[in-house]
């Protein structure tokens, strides 16, 4: 085991142990997935105990394992510019395994079906539809996920600063503010280091709470206010997603330069919009509490009116720097590059239902039906999910060329992916509720359409995990 070095051209071993968990974990994740929509198909029947479990391994599972993709992604990229810990890297890929098999025993065995948002005072409130012990489990291995990815952060922060001297200056501030001439920091820089701010603060409250949750298991007597768990976790759970797409969005910046042949240039457009993103990401997480009265207006206000911005600068200086980079490029269009543009595509498309939605009175109507996880799906599988399969594919693309499988999977996937999230789009617009194991007989054949999209995905998704565990082995041995 030892830690990168400043000129690695090849990836970790470590890099490498992430893409291929991720890989496999995300199939099997989708396939979860699947059988919630075939299920709602009446296709066949999971049983209202098995559908809430599976939405809450699903859930939990998805988050995390994209979390662990853009973090292969970051760590790869941002070790070309400081030393990182290669020891912290396989710690955080252990954690993560501890705490998946935490989460996946708790709902297979123990039978918690509480969701990932565990909202208080759920899990401890089950009716006996699992114990108290099931519940804490299910927690512990949340703990445990986090606690990797926070000495990972920490890591990120120790080397940063030991080679850029500051937080700030590893921004671009002195460029920005300061008038300083002298080259600014590289992308994956910058956004590493708005990355390890937002998700040490976020990862921070998400263990409070999570803390807080497995005292009130087991001493009932240890109230929490409701209203302050749910900020908690929702100020975790929408930094922690949000930052998985911050961090994977450096394989934009470092893999098409690659296939265009021009560097992505950081100026000081570039270095403001991640400034502001880093402020707007922290303070927007009210617009998830809008339908709860008790908290204080102005959070509300500031959640809808943050919601039009929050995401914007960072994803406006990224889709316009694509589109200019690709243009008249001459661009080598490989699996790699195709999947790439196609994530700066779904994260841009991926914000409008979401800013719709941060709309008060829309929220108020559309934010129990199937609209919001159609946005998240839209922003996931068209976006951090691309990225991270761009990536994987861009290491293979070392060795091996693409075929006639890599360009079907693309379109397969590309097809799928929009053909699904519109389901969802569609059926929130319709009103049809989320969280529903059982659908009315009207909504049926949505689910069934949706559902046929879904296999389309899945198989992609294998085509792809295979093509990239094969094409880890050196060529000359084939």
């Amino acid at each position: 085991m030892t830690d990168s070095t400043m000129t690695q051209t090849r990836p970790h071993t470590g890099v490498l142990a992430y893409l291929v968990v991720a890989g496999v974990v995300i199939l099997l994740m989708m396939l979860l997935g699947l059988l919630m929509r075939l299920d709602q198909a009446t296709a066949l029947d999971l049983g209202l105990a098995g559908f809430y479990r599976v939405m809450t391994a699903h859930g939990a599972g998805m988050v995390g394992i994209m979390a662990l993709g853009g973090a292969a992604v970051m760590w790869h990229f941002l070790s070309r510019h400081v030393q990182l810990s290669g020891a912290i890297l396989y710690i955080n890929l252990l954690l993560f395994l501890v705490g998946a098999v935490m989460v996946l025993g708790s709902v297979f065995i123990g039978g918690y079906a509480g969701a990932w948002t565990f909202l208080y005072p759920l899990p401890a409130q089950a009716a006996g539809a699992w114990s108290p012990h099931a519940a804490a489990v299910f927690t512990g291995g949340l703990l445990a996920i986090g606690t990797g990815f926070l000495l990972l952060h920490l890591d990120t922060a120790r080397a940063i600063i030991q080679r850029y001297g500051s937080l700030p200056r590893a921004l671009g501030w002195p460029q920005l503010f300061g008038g300083d001439s002298s080259e600014p920091p590289p992308a994956a820089v910058v956004a590493s280091t708005m990355v390890l701010i937002v998700n040490i603060l976020g990862i921070t409250a998400g263990a409070a709470i999570l803390v807080m949750t497995l005292v009130n298991l087991y001493v009932p007597a240890f109230d929490i206010d409701p209203l302050l768990a749910k900020n908690l976790i929702y100020f975790f759970g929408h930094v922690f997603i949000n930052a998985t797409i911050y961090m994977a969005v450096i394989g934009v910046y470092e893999i098409l330069p690659v296939y265009t042949k021009r560097p992505w240039k950081v100026n000081r457009v570039f270095l403001a919009a991640w400034t502001a993103s880093t402020i707007m990401v922290i303070i927007v997480y009210p617009h998830h509490l809008l339908m709860d009265f008790a908290m204080p207006t102005w959070m509300l206000a500031m959640g809808q009116i943050i919601s039009y911005t929050s995401g914007l600068p960072v994803l406006v200086v990224t889709a316009y720097g694509a589109l200019l980079l690709v243009h008249r490029s001459g661009i080598q269009w490989n699996t790699a590059a195709s999947l790439l543009f196609l994530s700066v595509f779904g994260w841009a498309a991926g914000v409008i239902p979401a800013i719709i939605d941060a709309v008060i009175p829309v929220n108020t109507v559309m934010h129990n039906t199937l609209w919001v996880p159609g946005h998240f799906h839209f922003y996931l599988l068209l976006g951090v999910a691309a990225m991270v399969l761009g990536f994987m594919y861009h290491l293979r693309a070392a060795n091996h060329h693409d075929g006639v499988l890599d360009r079907a999977a693309f379109w397969a996937y590309m097809i799928g992916a929009l053909g699904f999230v519109m389901s969802f789009l569609y059926s929130g617009n319709q009103s049809v509720p989320r969280r529903y194991a059982d659908h009315a007989p009207q909504w049926v054949a949505y689910d069934q359409i949706a559902s046929a999209f879904a296999i389309l995905v899945v198989a992609a998704m294998a085509v792809f995990l295979l093509r990239f565990l094969t094409g880890l082995r050196p060529r000359a041995a084939r």
